[in-house]
């Protein structure tokens, strides 16, 4: 493969075949879109172990997490940390928050297990969040600031829910789909750019643009299945989907999970609290205890 071939993008089909724990971006040239297809496998594991998720929490973590990674895909490595969280006021999941920083994931939500078990085996979202908001935060490392998007809980799934986000927030015509089975969980997002690369048209020339809709048709035809098959790998199933046209993927990027907490971060969060106020937190033997939600592991602070 040429040097200038990484740095423009590939024809797919040239990219080696990577199935699970990886991203790939890839763009539609001739129809001025833009996309990336994830698909997730030991790295989701590894964050659901952490909690002994019923499987209908488990399904909405994997989505959560796979919009985190096709979202946090679009910062360069040095660029920074992107949130998606969801918060709802006394619903049975009253919170959800993955982020991604560098290829990394991570991802946990909080419940009311109580009240979980009166709902059947499939309980729809709406049921579990009832009413709230879901944000899109992103911590910007260069510049040390803060971008935040947020959009009422409205839509059958998380994944309608990031459309209408970047519908109002961005507005980027954009699809979404997302899809789990047992330990795999995967998601494609295409968006319309608002200009062609030449000098062309702006998309606010018409209600929908006909190449938009041409892509929209296309990419909607992905199966669950394909998105959680293992043994597709993504760059032919892009070429599956959008063989009419000439799709240019760039190399998969690996995706892991590295939760960040340690007693030196702990000790720095919490020494930039009052004296009085850490004494009210320490317990036996001066220690404060601090529990990471994320991989669901407790250290005690000397500070």
């Amino acid at each position: 493969m040429r040097e200038e071939d990484r740095a423009e993008g590939v024809v797919v089909g040239v990219s080696p075949p990577v199935q699970l724990d990886a991203l790939t971006a890839f763009s539609l040239p001739g129809r001025n879109a833009r996309g990336r297809i994830v698909r997730l496998g030991p790295t989701l594991a590894t964050i659901l172990a952490a909690h002994a998720y019923p499987p209908p929490l488990a399904r909405m973590l994997s989505d959560a997490l796979v919009l985190t990674a096709l979202l946090g895909a679009m910062l360069r490595p040095d660029e920074g940390q992107l949130t998606l969280q969801v918060q709802a006021k006394h619903a049975i999941v009253d919170l959800i928050v993955c982020d991604w920083r560098d290829g990394k994931l991570r991802g946990y939500l909080r419940h009311d297990a109580e009240r979980l078990s009166r709902l059947g085996k499939n309980p729809s979202l709406k049921a579990l969040l009832g009413h709230g908001y879901l944000a899109v935060t992103l911590d910007q490392t260069a510049s040390a600031e803060r971008y935040q998007g947020i959009v009422p809980l409205e839509g059958a799934s998380l994944a309608e829910i990031v459309e209408r986000y970047f519908a109002q927030s961005e507005q980027l015509p954009t699809l979404i789909r997302t899809a789990s089975t047992d330990g795999v969980a995967g998601g494609l997002i295409v968006q319309h750019l608002a200009r062609r690369e030449l000098d062309g048209e702006r998309l606010s020339v018409a209600d929908e643009h006909p190449d938009w809709a041409h892509v929209r048709a296309l990419a909607g035809t992905v199966k669950a299945d394909e998105l959680t098959d293992a043994t597709l790998p993504l760059d032919a199933l892009l070429w599956r989907l959008f063989n009419e046209d000439e799709v240019r993927a760039l190399p998969p990027i690996a995706i892991g999970n590295a939760c960040r907490c340690s007693v030196e971060h702990f000790t720095q969060v919490l020494s930039q609290f009052p004296e009085a106020e850490r004494a009210e937190m320490r317990g036996d033997g001066g220690l404060i205890g601090v529990d990471c939600q994320f991989c669901a592991t407790s250290y005690r602070v000397a500070v």
